[in-house]
């Protein structure tokens, strides 16, 4: 428990610094509004969800895929596979489980209240990953022990996969630019940011088509 807490926090603050660097460095777009105000109510927020987490739930995902493989709960415990597949298996199914969550919250008008925090950031940054009504994390957590008892994945891949999500929200919201080409390939496997930044539209047909 204590180890998968550093690695999480080791991966996000060695990511995060990377993707601030880069921007840094090489941003693709001017910045249209203050970094230091936008940085302190993001990071604010970025701060304040995990305190409301860990206030409210006793126990988190690791701690529900501990109990999982104790009690032996889960489809995948169900069935005996090699463990390399069951680790593959388990970060797609929870990556099938976020993005569907995703979606629910764009397509149901309460939940695109707490959602529409995420997309009303006024500038785009690594930290608009990390920009979250305190709500829908919570509901998110929710979803998440919830399909980790239900899949019973290892706990190792359910370490991985947060680590791999929170690391591709920074990712791909990141102010960064890719060769086209090399994106171009890149977004058959993951999104990336120029991808992504479409769907961080704030252009008004775009709002409209998803809301519905």
């Amino acid at each position: 428990m204590e180890n998968a807490a550093i690695i999480r926090l080791s991966f996000f603050l060695g990511i995060f610094m990377v993707m601030a660097l880069w921007e840094m460095i090489s941003p693709k777009r001017k910045r249209t509004t203050s970094k230091a105000i936008r940085w302190t109510w993001n990071m604010g927020l970025t701060i304040l969800n995990p305190l409301v987490v860990r206030l409210l739930f006793p126990v988190l995902a690791v701690t529900v895929a501990i109990k999982a493989r104790e009690q032996g709960w889960g489809l995948l415990n169900i069935y005996a596979m090699p463990y390399e597949v069951t680790f593959a298996l388990s970060i797609i199914l929870l990556d099938m489980v976020v993005y569907l969550q995703h979606l629910m919250f764009h397509a149901v008008p309460l939940l695109w209240r707490f959602h529409m925090v995420h997309h009303a950031d006024l500038d785009y940054d690594v930290t608009t990953g990390l920009r979250f009504h305190p709500i829908e994390i919570i509901i998110s957590m929710l979803i998440k022990m919830s399909a980790v008892a239900v899949l019973g994945p290892p706990v190792g891949a359910v370490v991985a996969f947060e680590v791999i999500l929170n690391g591709m929200a920074m990712f791909n919201h990141g102010n960064v630019g890719l060769p086209k080409g090399f994106d171009r390939i890149l977004r058959l496997l993951v999104v990336t940011p120029d991808m992504h930044r479409v769907h961080g539209s704030n252009a008004e047909g775009w709002f409209r088509v998803n809301r519905c």
